[in-house]
């Protein structure tokens, strides 16, 4: 990069190893604040879309599912008879400060179709033995109405089921088919709204939809780091001329 005059009697003069450094450094942090960009774009296109798939009438749940993926988040409705006797624990974030799990119980389709886990929702620690809560483990033929939801693979930071435990640390419909003795299951579980149990528990499960949206935060962020760097490589460099002798 030629040398060129900045006024004050100051020039610019680069070094070349802090060159090599900042140029490929500003270029990553730029390309990374585009791709926070589209990645924006993208997030808002897609919530947008369960908004609207949220928002959408609900409809029964087919006895048959090749693809699951189209009614992940569709409000549904299935009929059928619930098997309490094989209902399983999963683990919930505590509710106004009590903790608690989340019941998941089998439910036997009226249309012949496989076997639905249904997400009953929310009991207390103390609610936990279905002996306490008789009232909501209702017999007969019931129709739930609720909300289709895709389980969610096990993350990094989330340590997966233990095999033979008591209580299942997120939904796995194979897994939990399974233990259940359950010769087919759907690969959906239903999460069941709220007031659909006689005596209140479990609780049900308001619609939740986990999507964060902070990649204008992220594009600032990199946009920001590789401007600061660019003033600082210009400021270092800005050298007086040797005064003659």
């Amino acid at each position: 990069m030629s040398a060129a005059l900045t006024g004050a009697g100051r020039r610019f003069r680069p070094s070349l190893w802090a060159t090599l450094f900042t140029v490929p450094a500003v270029l990553i942090m730029l390309g990374l604040g585009t791709w926070q960009a589209q990645r924006l774009s993208w997030k808002n296109d897609l919530i947008q879309r369960v908004q609207e798939r949220m928002a959408s009438p609900p409809a029964p749940l087919p006895a048959s599912i090749a693809d699951p993926e189209p009614f992940d988040l569709r409000p549904v409705t299935v009929s059928g008879r619930l098997l309490h006797e094989r209902e399983m624990l999963l683990l919930a974030r505590p509710r106004q400060g009590q903790v608690g799990y989340e019941v998941v119980t089998p439910l036997e389709r009226a249309d012949g179709g496989p076997a639905v886990l249904v997400n009953r929702g929310w009991v207390p620690m103390d609610k936990r033995d279905p002996a306490t809560r008789r009232e909501g483990q209702a017999g007969g033929e019931v129709t739930i109405r609720g909300v289709a939801r895709l389980p969610a693979p096990s993350g990094w930071l989330q340590p997966d089921n233990v095999p033979g435990a008591d209580v299942w640390r997120r939904a796995d419909t194979v897994a939990m088919g399974a233990a259940a003795g359950l010769p087919a299951v759907a690969p959906l579980v239903v999460e069941a709204l709220p007031g659909q149990a006689p005596g209140g528990l479990p609780a049900g499960i308001e619609p939740r939809v986990d999507l964060p949206n902070n990649h204008l935060q992220y594009a600032f962020t990199w946009y920001s780091l590789a401007a600061t760097l660019l003033v600082i490589y210009v400021l270092f460099h800005l050298r007086r001329p040797r005064e003659r002798a």
